[in-house]
């Protein structure tokens, strides 16, 4: 039905490659493209030793708009996943308008010398997207991506007037490592480090990182203790469900994650600023990320489950009405069928549904859009056949 380009060769990359395999009546062409390209022929000699699907491979400089415009006018891919870095996220949409194809990302932009991310930037892009015909579909992931997904479905079908929302993501597994971060480790630590933001009758409140916090019970899981964070996806869901009076962002980290936190940021491994160091400039965070496990390493010892969702409460044909709807995945299961933890596994195989629902023509809408803005049902349906089946509980206490 259509060729799709994913750019990347990470755990996130790798999941969406065997879901994208998977559906290869709709993906009918596959290349995967990154600066090493050796990675992306490891992805494809998978592929085809379990599916029997042959993935053209390439590399290329994704910081690089000239290289991508002549990569993507070469294979003429009908999308483009962006599953490299969020600091890439600008020069890849850039190389799509040029080029001509459509486009879809898991994070949103983040400059790569400062930690701040905000969809601003690519929201600037709305109007060159829609007038080229073309779709930029932002955040298809998890969180962002499947919890704007469920806020739209809650919406949908379950509230007239939503009014608040806590998204609660946690990571219950043990990778068996000293420490390791679930992705990338310098977005996970400039993110984790940043201050908090929570939205509350029309205004941010600001706080200081990860200095609120309690516990919180996940199904199957139990209590696990929860900090607020800032997370990108509220920024555009409280946009587009102006009812909302209240939005946080709760992720669970384990004690010994955040001691060993606490040291790379008190002896400077966490900055993004360059120092010199024998005559040449090294960022420290960027070392760091050197030396610590690679994330798509981290699944073959991986145990236990990540459970994410969102809790809402509002109201329903006058009377209040509270509803958690969530995902529980196993790192065991994801690393069965693909070779990745489950943190990858749950970005990647959302990805996928998006860019299966805009090749199959369930969502076509040129400009720039969130996934709140698409209708709920398909992706419902499809993430769930995908592997990531979703529950709901009505009329629960929802704790928070």
């Amino acid at each position: 039905m259509g060729k799709v380009l994913i750019i990347g060769a990470g755990g996130v990359a790798t999941v969406a490659a065997h879901k994208l395999a998977q559906n290869a009546d709709v993906f009918t062409d596959i290349m995967i493209a990154s600066r090493t390209k050796s990675k992306c022929d490891a992805i494809a000699a998978d592929l085809k030793a379990r599916y029997g699907v042959t993935v053209a491979t390439a590399q290329v400089d994704a910081d690089n708009v000239p290289e991508l415009v002549k990569l993507l006018k070469k294979f003429q891919p009908k999308l483009v996943m962006n599953l490299a870095l969020p600091y890439q996220d600008l020069h890849i949409m850039d190389a799509c308008l040029e080029a001509g194809c459509n486009y879809l990302d898991t994070a949103n932009y983040e400059p790569l010398d400062k930690a701040k991310y905000e969809y601003s930037w690519q929201w600037a892009y709305h109007d060159r997207f829609k007038e080229a015909g073309l779709m930029a579909i932002l955040g298809c992931g998890f969180d962002p991506g499947c919890t704007n997904v469920y806020t739209a479905y809650a919406a949908k079908h379950h509230f007239d007037e939503i009014h608040e929302l806590d998204i609660v993501d946690c990571n219950a597994g043990d990778h068996h490592k000293a420490f390791a971060t679930n992705f990338n480790p310098e977005i996970n630590i400039r993110e984790i480090t940043q201050k908090g933001r929570y939205y509350l009758d029309g205004k941010w409140i600001e706080t200081k990182p990860l200095e609120i916090h309690q516990p919180i019970t996940y199904p199957e899981i139990g209590p696990r203790e929860s900090y607020l964070m800032y997370h990108e996806e509220l920024e555009s869901l409280v946009k587009n469900f102006p009812t909302l009076r209240r939005a946080r962002f709760w992720m669970t980290f384990g004690q010994e994650y955040l001691t060993h936190l606490r040291v790379i940021q008190n002896i400077g491994m966490a900055s993004i600023e360059p120092i010199d160091y024998n005559g040449q400039k090294i960022v420290p965070i960027q070392f760091l990320k050197a030396v610590l496990p690679a994330p798509e390493e981290l699944g073959s010892d991986y145990t236990g489950w990540t459970s994410i969702g969102c809790r809402i409460k509002g109201m329903k044909d006058g009377k209040a009405k509270t509803y958690y709807i969530y995902n529980n995945c196993s790192h065991e299961a994801a690393y069965k069928e693909t070779g990745t933890q489950a943190v990858s596994y749950t970005t990647g195989v959302p990805a996928m549904t998006g860019a299966y629902l805009f090749m199959t023509g369930k969502w076509n809408k040129p400009g720039v859009v969130n996934l709140e803005e698409l209708d709920p049902d398909p992706f419902m349906k499809k993430v769930a056949e995908s592997g990531l089946p979703w529950n709901e509980i009505i009329n629960g206490d929802l704790e928070v």
